[in-house]
C-alpha cells in the first residue's frame, strides 16, 4: 500500500508518495528528472523491491511537476524545493537517502551534505549533455560528501559509465558505479538485448538493495 501528502515548500507545494516497509531501517527520499515525473520505471521498480527488504520508499514530485507545469525550473528552485520538504522525509527518526533519477540526481547530490543525508542515490546521473563531453557535471557528483551510488545505463547519451571519473577521483574513496547493460537513460533496452527489460530492473533492483543494506545492516 501507499499513501502521499502534500508538503508545502518554497518552490509550491510538493508531494510525497510513501511506500512504506513493515520494519523499515532507514528511507529513500527520491525524485524524478526533468522529463517526467514518479511513473518513471526505475522510480516504480524500487518502490516495490525495496519495502520488503526494511526500506520505505518516499517518491517525490516536485513542485513544478504537481503544479502541472512542463518544464522544470533552475537548479537554485529545485534545491529549495527539495530542502524544504526534507523534515517531511526526516520525520519518521531513521536515517535518510537522497535519492533522484536525472535532474534530481543533481539536486540529491548538491544537497546531500547540508541535509545530514545518510548517503546518495544517482540514477542515470546527467554527466553532461548529450554530445557535450566537455560540460562536465562531475564536481556535483564528486561533492555530494556522502557515500554515493551511480546507477547508470551502458548506453545513455547523457554519460556511458566508462565516461566517469574513477573511484580515486572521490575525496573519500565513497563512490560506487553500477552498469545496467544496454540501457538508456530511462533504463530502456531494445529487444535485441541480450537482457530483458526486466532483467534490467533486477540488476538496478538488486545493486540498489544490496548497497542500501550495506549502509544499514
Amino acid at each position: 500500500m501507499s499513501d502521499s501528502e502534500i508538503v508545502e515548500t518554497g518552490a509550491g507545494a510538493a508531494r510525497i508518495t510513501w511506500h512504506p516497509a513493515d520494519e523499515p531501517r532507514l528511507v529513500l527520499a527520491v525524485s524524478h528528472g526533468a522529463g517526467g515525473g514518479i511513473e518513471a520505471r526505475d522510480l516504480r521498480a524500487l518502490a516495490g523491491a525495496l519495502p520488503p527488504l526494511g526500506v520505505s520508499v518516499a517518491l517525490v514530485e516536485q513542485p513544478w511537476r504537481v503544479a502541472g507545469k512542463k518544464l522544470a525550473p533552475a537548479p537554485k528552485t529545485l534545491d529549495t524545493g527539495w530542502r524544504d520538504l526534507w523534515p517531511a522525509v526526516a520525520k519518521r527518526g531513521l536515517p535518510v537517502v537522497a535519492g533522484g533519477r536525472s535532474a534530481g540526481a543533481r539536486v540529491a547530490c548538491r544537497t546531500a551534505a547540508e541535509l545530514g543525508a545518510a548517503g546518495v542515490l544517482a540514477l542515470s546521473f546527467p554527466l553532461h549533455p548529450p554530445g557535450r563531453p566537455e560540460k562536465s557535471r562531475a564536481p556535483e557528483l564528486l561533492g555530494a560528501g556522502a557515500p554515493t551510488l551511480v546507477v547508470q545505463g551502458g548506453n545513455d547519451p547523457f554519460g556511458r559509465p566508462a565516461e566517469f571519473p574513477g573511484p580515486q577521483a572521490f575525496p573519500e574513496g565513497a563512490y560506487e558505479l553500477v552498469e545496467v547493460p544496454f540501457a538508456d537513460h530511462g533504463f530502456a533496452v531494445p529487444k535485441r538485448a541480450d537482457l530483458t527489460q526486466q532483467e534490467a530492473l533486477d540488476v538496478l533492483t538488486g545493486a540498489v538493495g544490496a548497497w542500501l543494506g550495506a549502509l544499514a545492516p
